[in-house]
């Protein structure tokens, strides 16, 4: 088993920050010491930056500004860093990267410490560059791929990324393609014979109309506002659009709707409950995403395992994981006009969305598990490391070891 040092984020709440949660979480099942650097400053001038707690060391680096797409380090972060992973000594450090100043020092730090160096890349991006906000994620993408050309290996979501990385001088051997992966047993299509109380209450609060449902930050690239468009032109009775989440644009698109549309939308607003969004997702009929620019979403991977219908552009690798009838795949150009034709069609045809919903849980359970996904990361550890992943009887024992250490340790 491998001492992981995780260098990713724990705040604010984004697809990061669940990526880091879940992978680290799955390691620990597996096994593995996962210690977690990520930024955060003390409440006060004398709390401690490092708490070592059950050995799962966390250590916290002090920031100036940090929002869902960007952190800007305090000038005595690199310091720490570079203190606390020669303390903690792991055997590699996998940096989910956060587009920080730190991302681009971390391979000479690495290097000195004779630690392989994993990079997971996670922004957003549309190849075809069709719009504004592509071509500002085509700069990003610029702008990293000569420090990524200096990590052992740069795991990204899609082989239309590697691809675009492998353009901009990234070798093509140090590219790994593992796509994300979400817990089917976690989210899971609502059970005809266990309506639960969570799910009840979500309903009632919803009513008894179908809903159509968009989660994730409400901002510039996520096109939200060609959603509402399309929904306002065709105004679909005996449904409701909820809107989850949060982010820059929505206080003046919630204005704007309030008006236009009223009781037809809900702005339920970010949320923090992981059994709430569950029972969201359950009670939706569609899922919508209406992107400009994407990496391969988390919320629809999710969406797709509680069988919900799915609608995503074809931006980033989204358009790949609906390919071949699992969902209906949209051109990031004319988003609102695509949408004025598929929602009548899926207004009257529940049927469909049954069915799409069907075949978007079987996409899932056949490619897009949790379980896949950490048999390739364990796959990619092994290689730098130069150990072979374990058997799956083998990982459960060795897991089931540690658990018991960790218990005797205690008492």
């Amino acid at each position: 088993m491998a001492h992981i040092a995780w260098l990713g984020k724990k705040t604010p709440f984004c697809g990061n920050v669940t990526y880091g949660h879940t992978t680290t979480e799955a390691l620990k099942q597996r096994g593995h010491l996962t210690s977690f650097i990520h930024f955060d400053n003390p409440t006060s001038p004398g709390n401690s930056k490092t708490s070592l707690l059950a050995n799962d060391p966390e250590v916290s680096l002090p920031y100036l500004v940090k929002s869902q797409v960007y952190t800007i380090p305090s000038p005595g972060a690199q310091r720490e860093l570079r203190e606390s992973l020669g303390r903690l000594q792991p055997d590699l450090v996998h940096a989910s990267l956060t587009l920080s100043p730190l991302d681009f020092l971390l391979p000479e730090l690495c290097q000195q410490l004779g630690v392989p160096l994993v990079a997971t890349f996670h922004p957003p991006f549309d190849a075809g560059i069709r719009n504004l906000t592509a071509g500002t994620q085509q700069l990003t993408y610029q702008l990293y791929a000569p420090a990524l050309s200096r990590y052992d290996r740069v795991i990204v979501f899609s082989e239309l990324q590697a691809e675009v990385l492998a353009r901009l001088g990234v070798r093509e051997e140090r590219l790994a393609v593992i796509p994300n992966g979400v817990d089917p047993e976690c989210w899971t299509p609502a059970s005809p014979q266990c309506n639960s109380p969570k799910r009840q209450e979500i309903r009632e609060r919803l009513g008894q109309k179908r809903v159509f449902l968009y989660m994730g930050r409400i901002a510039t690239e996520k096109n939200v506002e060609a959603l509402l468009r399309a929904w306002r032109l065709v105004d679909p009775q005996g449904c409701r659009l909820v809107i989850v989440g949060d982010g820059p644009q929505r206080s003046a698109l919630e204005n704007i709707t309030s008006i236009t549309l009223g009781q037809n939308i809900m702005w339920w607003g970010y949320e923090a409950d992981l059994q709430t969004r569950i029972a969201l997702l359950q009670c939706a009929e569609v899922f919508i995403l209406p992107s400009l620019v994407e990496g391969l979403s988390l919320s629809l991977l999710e969406a797709m395992s509680t069988g919900t219908a799915c609608i995503a552009t074809d931006a980033g690798a989204d358009g790949e994981v609906l390919e071949g009838g699992a969902g209906i795949v949209l051109s990031t150009q004319g988003v609102t006009t695509q949408l004025r034709t598929i929602l009548p069609v899926l207004r009257d045809q529940p049927v469909l969305t049954s069915q799409l919903g069907q075949r978007a849980r079987e996409r899932i359970l056949e490619r897009y598990t949790l379980t896949r996904n950490i048999d390739s990361l364990e796959n990619l550890y092994g290689e730098l490391l130069g150990w072979r992943a374990l058997s799956t009887d083998s990982r459960k024992f060795t897991a089931t070891l540690s658990r018991n250490n960790n218990r005797f340790n205690k008492s």
